[in-house]
């Protein structure tokens, strides 16, 4: 069981992101965290994972989730990663091995049997020798989430990861997020597609800075309670 109880957090230690969210997700879920523009969404999941300072805390069965370091995986926007940097596909992959190897310990044979059977459950393969910079959007983010799955992560945390990407990466990537869940993983997504919650989430956590609600998602996503988050927003949305 996890639990989150009375996270707060502040934009560069100053303005109020977020405020006192609590919460317990009691099994294996995938979660989707909405909410409009500025309402914390991310700052939220930082503050869960020790990225930023914060008050509150969060336990896994009674421990620190900061316990089980290993056991976590974290992609944040694309936005905020260097396109840029000269690696390969297959190496960008193999860095989920990383946190489970001792300092300065290689990768084996198997390790990268690990890598290229990764990028075979995420349909990129044939692209292990193509740098990073070369692939679209939706194919880097399919290794991202290859490199989740050689992790074999236990909490995976992904921020907006179907922005700008193709329809069938991201087809692609929920099965695989589906799958995991089933595999005794827990998921948080922050994700701004409305249209999408019904099909795509156990769970969501509806904030706006403050925790509007949290629940199934049957039970949270009800026009009542999306217009106390989104306001006018949601009435933009609802008028498409």
């Amino acid at each position: 069981m996890l639990e989150i109880k009375n996270i707060s957090a502040r934009y560069q230690g100053k303005q109020l992101a977020v405020e006192a969210v609590s919460y317990t997700v009691e099994e294996p879920s995938i979660i989707g965290i909405i909410g409009p523009n500025g309402a914390g969404k991310s700052t939220l999941i930082k503050a869960m994972l020790n990225l930023i300072d914060h008050e509150g805390s969060l336990t896994f069965n009674g421990q620190p989730l900061k316990t089980f370091q290993k056991e976590i995986a974290y992609v944040e926007q694309k936005s905020a990663v260097d396109y840029t940097f000269p690696i390969t596909v297959k190496e960008c992959v193999s860095l989920g091995l990383y946190p489970k190897k001792r300092l300065l310990q290689r990768l084996t044979t198997a390790d990268w049997q690990k890598v290229e059977e990764a990028l075979a459950a995420v349909d990129m393969l044939e692209y292990e020798e193509r740098q990073i910079g070369e692939l679209s959007g939706g194919q880097f983010q399919r290794v991202l989430i290859a490199r989740t799955l050689v992790q074999e992560a236990s909490f995976i945390f992904l921020d907006e990861p179907f922005v700008g990407i193709d329809v069938v990466s991201e087809g692609i990537i929920m099965a695989l997020l589906r799958q995991m869940k089933e595999e005794g993983k827990y998921i948080f997504i922050v994700h701004h597609d409305l249209s999408k919650v019904a099909t795509y989430f156990d769970q969501l956590l509806l904030l706006n800075r403050k925790l509007i609600a949290f629940g199934p998602t049957a039970t949270v996503a009800k026009a009542p309670l999306l217009r106390q988050a989104f306001g006018e927003q949601l009435l933009v949305w609802e008028a498409k």
